[in-house]
């Protein structure tokens, strides 16, 4: 399995630790490698950064993290209200989420469907809800138009595992047309296979055409050399080690010194320890998402997968798969599996998505694995991301909790972020959305209740449910 080799201190560099998990270890390291992941091998060498922070600072806006939403909140703070922000990352740039994804960006925010926003919100809540996810996917779709990331805009096919999903999709169609002005079609698995590629398990589709593929890596990279070509200071291999707010201020303890910030934006998804700060803890349930990339495949193996684009899909599978053909002929596949860090690299796991690829596609079945690798998920209470100040009387803000589905919104999570932080929202119907006006609540511990006092649990009733949500899925 291939890694970066990460210019800067060589002192200040950890081995990739394979069994960090966010609920046992109190920060993700200092400095650590990347994990081995294909966009970590083939995005080039890292932008240039500003190295671990080695003295105590003054600044008016930390950023904690270096993902997509802590790059993107630092770029629109200083572009467009002329704040040039102090990024801490624990390791290296892009370290979580924005370099472990499958890169599929959706006009989506969150796990939760158009359909159930309705169920959950109302109509009229959910058409405006819908109107600021789209101008967020326009946002990232420009983004990807001008940052060499290899995008494909190919849309998304949301494929049924099973006969019994079709209905579900058809529904979901006809709400997204009906009440959104979509133009989305259903499928039949021999128009997949005209106009797509020859994906076996499918019983048909839902195909919706906004969906982007991008290298999540580069993505970033490209977001990180314009905010630090704005002024952005990017200090990689400085966790937050302790934070102590005095008169005000937060004072940020890291291995090379103390910032004295202002205020503070967490961007931290699925790698927020339980320690950083308490409005935070037992706010977001980490889940693991593995995934592999193959070998490069031969023409011949290419055509008898009816390989006809890059489309990226994902399978109507509550413990869904996501997958597509990356360019340079490679597929990459991912989905949940391990429940816990101790038990991420057992081989069972890898098997799962081995066993997947050679159902939908067999002429793969055995293919080489040149890539494999496993990230944790920011799951929220409802299942939609919070882009908030969740104290008024605490300068803090963050932005978490988009379930695995952030690679779009979360550039525009980091706009909105950025208003929130300099006072510019007031728009009272806007910032009243769902995903805007109320803070994380305690994730469910089994399904049902939440408690602080019941987050210890929450791994068992994963654990029950991923066994309720695989008959589910496949009985």
């Amino acid at each position: 399995m291939s890694s970066l080799s990460l210019p800067g201190d060589a002192a200040t560099r950890q081995r990739y630790d394979p069994r960090y998990d966010p609920l046992v270890a109190p920060t993700p390291g200092a400095g650590r490698d990347y994990a081995p992941t294909w966009w970590v091998a083939s995005a080039g060498a890292p932008p240039a950064d500003d190295g671990p922070l080695r003295s105590d600072i003054d600044a008016d806006v930390v950023v904690i993290g270096s993902g997509a939403t802590g790059l993107s909140t630092a770029l629109y703070l200083a572009q467009e209200h002329g704040i040039a922000a102090t990024v801490l990352e624990a390791n290296q740039t892009a370290w979580g989420c924005s370099s472990r994804s499958g890169g599929q960006g959706q006009n989506a925010s969150g796990r939760l469907k158009r359909g159930q926003w309705i169920e959950r919100w109302g109509l009229d809540t959910a058409r405006r809800l819908d109107r600021e996810i789209r101008t967020g996917f326009e946002n990232f779709a420009e983004l990807t138009r001008s940052i060499d990331c290899d995008a494909y805009d190919g849309g998304h096919l949301y494929t049924a595992h099973r006969p019994e999903k079709i209905a579900y999709l058809q529904n979901e169609s006809q709400v997204m047309n009906e009440q959104f002005g979509y133009r989305t079609r259903m499928l039949t698995p021999e128009q997949i296979r005209a106009e797509f590629c020859d994906e076996r398990e499918t019983a048909g589709a839902l195909w919706e055409e906004h969906g982007i593929g991008i290298h999540p890596l580069k993505f970033s990279f490209g977001l990180q050399r314009r905010a630090r070509a704005l002024g952005v200071k990017l200090h990689t291999a400085s966790p937050v080690q302790g934070w102590e707010t005095v008169g005000g201020v937060h004072h940020l303890r890291t291995p090379g010194g103390t910032v004295r910030a202002r205020r503070v934006a967490v961007c931290t998804g699925g790698y927020t320890g339980q320690q950083l700060h308490p409005l935070l803890k037992n706010r977001i349930m980490p889940i693991l998402s593995n995934s592999v990339v193959t070998r490069a495949l031969t023409a011949q193996e290419l055509a008898a997968c009816g390989v006809r684009r890059e489309t990226f899909l994902t399978d109507t599978r509550t413990l869904r798969f996501y997958y597509r053909f990356l360019p340079g002929g490679r597929l990459q596949l991912g989905s949940r599996s391990s429940v816990t860090g101790a038990d991420a690299e057992h081989p069972l796991h890898l098997k799962l998505l081995t066993d997947a690829i050679a159902r939908k596609f067999p002429p793969l079945a055995g293919v080489q694995i040149d890539h494999s690798w496993w990230g944790w998920v920011d799951v929220s209470h409802d299942m939609m991301p919070r882009i908030v100040r969740p104290d008024p009387a605490q300068s803090i803000w963050y932005a978490v909790g988009y379930g695995g589905n952030g690679v779009s919104f979360s550039t525009w999570a980091g706009k909105r972020l950025a208003e929130r932080i300099v006072g510019h929202d007031l728009d009272r119907q806007l910032f009243s959305l769902p995903i805007y006006n109320s803070p994380l609540e305690y994730p469910n511990a089994f399904g049902v209740l939440r408690s602080p006092l019941l987050a210890p649990f929450r791994r068992i009733g994963q654990r029950l449910l991923y066994k309720w949500y695989w008959l589910q899925d496949e009985k």
